[in-house]
């Protein structure tokens, strides 16, 4: 029996290290899951699958008596992605608790789910005062896919966002426990499920952060406080940042 309630639409992500042969594959097995791109074939399938966020989806399926969607990305896509934000899609969901029903043994994607995690407690931090609770961590780490605008982060993004952390406190704990613990800055006092943080709000601090942010991010940053047309460097600007009393707010903004 389902865990989940029966009208909530299930929502599969499947990275594929070949999409033009799982294309190929499927659209033998599961013609009818395709919209009329079905006709251009796999190759025209994975070469939309491309452009965007990388992800190409097939929604509205009837599975198993419910309402399925699932999305198709390649697995090297998927990589950059948490790697280095560069669309922020689907690194944003892995930055919330999902179930990961089965993964094959690449090391490098291991690699790329565990700093995606540690980069979005990195931004938190930038976002946040200097104590915090560990609720406003995970809403602040929620909310970075939601908002690309400090301004968003109040009315319904925020009722969203808390809508996502308050009934799944003890699955964020599980994703980030072990990245918190190796974080010197946090007192994670596990056993009464309470974190207890002093994030260095010093230049320096701020400063060390930056440099360890998505790349993505570093040059959004750069591009919001660099004047255009000018190549500056992105270390100087950070550092410039670093500086700035309204850093979280450029972060956020970026």
């Amino acid at each position: 029996s389902s865990p989940y309630p029966q009208n909530n639409m299930l929502d599969f992500v499947f990275a594929v290290d070949d999409s033009v042969t799982w294309h190929m594959m499927n659209l033998l097995k599961n013609r009818s899951h395709y919209s009329f791109l079905k006709v251009f074939g796999p190759k025209q399938i994975s070469s939309i699958q491309s452009y965007g966020a990388g992800i190409y989806y097939n929604t509205l399926v009837p599975c198993n008596g419910r309402m399925i969607k699932y999305g198709v990305i390649s697995t090297d896509t998927l990589i950059d992605d948490l790697f280095h934000w560069k669309t922020l899609y689907v690194a944003g969901r892995l930055q919330k608790p999902v179930k990961i029903l089965t993964q094959n043994e690449n090391s490098k994607l291991q690699a790329a789910l565990v700093s995606n995690l540690k980069s979005a407690v990195t931004a938190a931090f930038l976002m946040l005062p200097e104590s915090f609770s560990e609720e406003d961590l995970y809403m602040q780490i929620a909310g970075l896919s939601y908002s690309g605008d400090f301004r968003m982060v109040i009315g319904e993004d925020r009722l969203k966002v808390q809508n996502i952390v308050k009934p799944n406190v003890p699955h964020f704990q599980k994703l980030y426990s072990n990245i918190l613990q190796d974080c010197p800055q946090v007192v994670y006092k596990h056993h009464l499920g309470r974190l207890e943080a002093s994030i260095d709000k010093s230049p320096e601090g701020q400063f060390t952060q930056l440099m360890a942010l998505p790349r993505t991010l570093q040059q959004k940053i750069t591009s919001l406080v660099g004047p255009p047309g000018k190549n500056r460097d992105v270390e100087e600007i950070l550092l410039q940042v670093a500086h700035d009393p309204d850093c979280g707010i450029v972060v956020h903004q970026g």
